[in-house]
């Protein structure tokens, strides 16, 4: 159902690089690219993440209340995702563990303090 995510950043390029080893880590890659925005996906009818310039020429700033869940396959894939976030400079916003009975998940945010994160639901 979800198309899309769009993160603005002020920090375009050590976003970049954040994005591409984060994302690459669980497959995912670029596969939309123009001059002030990117976006990386695990396929082309997949949803995406993308960061951008903010269109209006402001700042970014950060949602309050606004999180972007990467959905995967495995509670190690949600530890190792978290794990890579802090690797490269992301900050923790709550170590992955059982939120509820089939919810397993870390939070963390990134660069520009957008929050995110990984989840899987399942036993």
């Amino acid at each position: 159902m979800i198309g899309y995510v769009m993160l603005g950043t002020n920090k375009y390029d050590e976003a970049a690089k954040f994005y591409d080893e984060l994302l690459g880590s669980i497959g995912a890659g670029r596969f939309m690219e123009a001059e002030n925005f990117i976006a990386w996906s695990t396929g082309p009818s997949a949803a995406a993440l993308c960061i951008c310039h903010p269109y209006d020429g402001n700042a970014a700033t950060v949602g309050n209340g606004v999180m972007v869940a990467v959905n995967v396959d495995s509670r190690d894939k949600v530890d190792a995702l978290y794990a890579k976030a802090l690797e490269l400079g992301g900050t923790d916003e709550g170590a992955p563990g059982q939120r509820s009975d089939n919810f397993y998940a870390g939070y963390f945010r990134d660069l520009d303090g957008n929050k995110l994160n990984a989840f899987y639901f399942g036993e």
